[in-house]
Parts: C-alpha cells; structure tokens; sequence
C-alpha cells in the first residue's frame, strides 16, 4: 500500500531510445495519490512507451523513476503486483466466458483461492455483467468487453491503476459511463493513470501532462492549460488548446 502521503507515480529525466530513435525524451512529472492523472498526445507522441516503462513492460534507458514506492530499473517485478493494467489492445481470451476469463487472472494476480468466490462476484457486479458471464466474450459488444478487461485489472485491489486509451472505439454513452467508473474508483483511494487523444475525456482529469514527440509540452490542470496555451480566448476548450500546443511544438 502506498503510503498516505506519497506520490503514486514520481518521475525524473525519463528517457527511452530505440537506437538512434528518441521515443520519451528526459520527462519529469509525478502522480498524487488517489488522483485521476491524463497523459495526451497524438499518435506516436510517446503515452504508450512512457505508460509501458511505468508498467514494468518496457525497461528504460536512462532517467528515475518510482510507481508505488518501487524502482522502475530495479524492481518491475514488484510495480506489476502493485498496479493494474489495462492495454490499449483488448488483451482477454475471446474464447473464453467473462466468468472464466476472471477466473483465470485471479489465478494470474496470485489471489488467495479462499477470496475467489467473493473477487468473482464483486467484478461481475460493478462491470454489470452477471446475466452474461457464460457466454463468449468474443460475442459481446465492445463496450461490455471493455467493462470486463477493467473488471480484471481490479481483480488484485491495486493501488494504481493504469489504463492505455481505455475507450478506444467504444460509443459516446458507453464512454461516459465509464468514465462515471473511473471517478467512483478514484474516490475509492485508486490512483488512475490514463492515456488518452478524447479532449471530453481529459476533462475528467484534476491534472494533465501533454507530450508531442516524446517531450512535454504542458502540464497542470486542464483550465490552468487551456489559460496558457489560448490566453486572448476565454471561450476557448481544451481541443483547441491542445491543438495550439501541439502545433507550437512541431515548429
């Protein structure tokens, strides 16, 4: 458990290379605890790399950096059964039933057997699930399937829960009511890192950092940078602000 007071997430001159290619190029930026954290970017900017380091996935070039209290050089093991993490690709077996597909990670996160019943139960509830957990997952519609691969990153009650474009293809109403998940973990204590390009959704970040080919370009609330990047537009929204920036950037 993270202690009460600390940073959930602390980085320092973070630094990935792909030989000559600088894909995350020396950031800075910390995560408080129990705070809903966005990182933007387009398209090849540098989120996944960064959130995949964060992760465990991918080790670092050079830099520091902390996720719940342990090293991300030294000690990736100990980050992954600490965080939960839910891909921007669905990463769950299509063959298999929500049901099992629970089953299966409750065995991959090393839950106590004697917690199965409850954990299955618990995550079919809050993912609205129940009437479906025998069917096959790959018949579901992609909102659903969604629900459960969050469902599944919660199985071990993390402190941190990353998610890497959580809503990619999904509908506007699903997104919403996944987003109204997200802000119920959150007030639960949950650290929530989030990538996202969704502007609306950004919005349901206390604190944003922006990043354009692997350097940050903003950071701070989203008014705090809407007020920077378009200060003779009191009207303007962060999609424009974002814009402005990240054309800024590539000049």
């Amino acid at each position: 458990m993270i202690p009460s007071n600390a940073e959930a997430v602390s980085v320092h001159n973070l630094e990935k290379r792909f030989g000559v290619f600088v894909a995350v190029n020396k950031i800075t930026f910390s995560v408080k605890r129990g705070e809903i954290f966005g990182l933007l970017g387009p398209n090849g900017s540098g989120k996944s790399t960064t959130i995949r380091m964060l992760c465990g996935i991918l080790n670092p070039t050079s830099g520091e950096g902390q996720v719940a209290g342990y090293d991300i050089f030294r000690e990736p093991e100990e980050i992954k059964k600490s965080i939960g993490y839910m891909s921007q690709k669905f990463s769950l077996y299509e063959d298999l039933s929500p049901y099992e597909n629970i089953r299966f990670y409750l065995g991959v996160y090393s839950v106590p057997q004697r917690e199965w019943k409850k954990r299955v139960e618990w995550i079919l509830d809050m993912t609205r699930l129940q009437e479906v957990q025998n069917r096959r997952t790959r018949e579901l519609p992609q909102g659903w399937r969604q629900r459960l691969a969050l469902g599944c990153a919660l199985l071990h009650k993390p402190d941190i829960l990353f998610l890497d474009e959580p809503t990619s293809g999904v509908d506007p109403i699903t997104r919403r009511h996944f987003w109204d998940f997200i802000r119920q973990l959150a007030g639960e204590g949950i650290t929530v890192f989030v990538t996202t390009h969704y502007m609306d959704e950004a919005r349901n970040c206390e604190r944003i950092v922006m990043i354009n080919e692997g350097m940050i370009v903003a950071a701070g609330s989203p008014s705090e940078i809407i007020a920077v990047a378009c200060p003779d537009r009191p009207d303007a929204d962060l999609n424009e602000a974002f814009i402005t920036l990240m054309t800024r950037s590539n000049h």
